[in-house]
C-alpha cells in the first residue's frame, strides 16, 4: 500500500497557523513524523490561502525537503501554484494532486506531468460533474488513462481517484466507490487507485470507525494507495493486516517489520 501522508494541509487547525507564520520547525516536525510512521509520500496543500498559494506552496516544498527525503505529493488545482512548487522540487518523482477530465483543468494541469516527469492523481470527474454511477466513473477513468498514456505517461504513474463521496449524503456512495476501484483495477492492469479516505465519513459521528471499515473494504476491492493520517496507528495497523490477508505481503514481512518497529496498535495487551 502506497501511503500519502495528509497532515500538511492548511485546512487542518494544527497546520494553518504554522504555514501562515512560516513556522518551519513545526512543518518539518510534522513531515518527519509522517515519514517515520510509514508515509511513502508527504502531501503538501495550502489551498485555504488562494491569493498566496504559489508562494506558500513553494515554501512548503522547500521546507519539507529540508526535513525528509520522502517524495512529495503536490496538492493544488492551481496550475501556477503547481508549476512554482515543481520548479522548487528536487527530490524523487513527485505526484501531482490532481487532474480531472474537465477540458480546461486537464489542459492547464496535464502539461506539467510531462514537463516535470511526475506521477499524477486523476479524479473521475468531467465537465458533467461528479458521476453518480460506477459505470460513468469507469468511463471517465478510461478516457483519462487513454489520454495520458497516449502522451507518453506510464500507466504505473497514474493514480485513479474514484471520487469517494460522504455516505451521509447517499448510502450508496460507498458501494459506488468500491465498485469503481474493483473495476478500474481489473480493467486497466498496472494503474494505481487512491482516495482521500476520510471523505467517506464526513458529517457522521465516530468517523474513524467508518474510515477503518471503508479502508479494509477498499483494499479488498484492490485499492493500492490511500491519502490518510499515518500517525493514526490503528488505521495503519489495518493497512498492514489487510494487505497480509489479501496475499499482498509475502511471508508477512511488512506486518512483522511494522510490529517490531512499534508501528502497530498495541492496545491489545495479549498480542504476541
Amino acid at each position: 500500500m502506497i501511503i500519502v501522508g495528509e497532515k500538511i494541509n492548511t485546512s487542518l487547525k494544527a497546520i494553518r497557523p504554522a504555514v501562515e507564520a512560516k513556522d518551519s520547525a513545526a512543518v518539518k516536525e510534522m513531515a518527519l513524523r509522517q515519514a517515520e510512521a510509514g508515509a511513502n509520500y508527504i502531501d503538501v496543500n495550502c489551498g485555504t490561502f488562494p491569493t498566496k498559494e504559489p508562494e506558500l506552496l513553494e515554501w512548503l516544498v522547500n521546507t519539507v525537503q529540508e526535513s525528509t527525503s520522502v517524495p512529495l505529493c503536490i496538492d493544488s488545482p492551481n496550475p501556477q501554484a503547481l508549476k512554482t512548487a515543481l520548479k522548487a522540487y528536487q527530490g524523487g518523482k513527485p505526484i501531482i494532486n490532481s487532474v480531472t477530465a474537465e477540458k480546461e483543468r486537464f489542459a492547464s494541469v496535464f502539461p506539467l506531468v510531462t514537463e516535470y516527469h511526475t506521477s499524477i492523481i486523476a479524479l473521475c470527474m468531467d465537465d458533467g460533474g461528479m458521476p453518480e454511477t460506477a459505470d460513468d466513473r469507469v468511463r471517465i477513468a478510461e478516457k483519462l488513462i487513454g489520454d495520458m498514456t497516449g502522451e507518453g505517461v506510464q500507466i504505473g504513474d497514474i493514480y485513479i481517484d474514484p471520487m469517494v463521496r460522504p455516505v451521509s449524503t447517499g448510502s450508496h456512495y460507498g458501494v459506488v466507490a468500491l465498485d469503481t476501484i474493483r473495476r478500474v483495477m481489473a480493467e486497466f492492469p498496472g494503474v494505481h487507485t487512491t482516495c482521500g479516505l476520510s471523505n467517506v465519513s464526513f458529517g457522521l459521528p465516530a468517523r474513524k470507525i467508518i474510515n477503518q471499515a471503508f479502508l479494509i473494504s477498499a483494499i479488498a476491492a484492490g485499492l493500492d494507495s490511500a491519502i490518510l493520517d499515518p500517525l493514526d496507528k490503528r488505521i495503519m495497523s489495518f493497512v498492514y493486516a489487510s494487505e497480509l490477508l489479501q496475499g499482498k505481503d509475502e511471508f508477512c514481512m511488512n506486518y512483522l517489520s511494522a510490529f517490531r518497529e512499534g508501528k502497530l496498535d498495541a492496545e491489545n495487551k495479549t498480542a504476541k
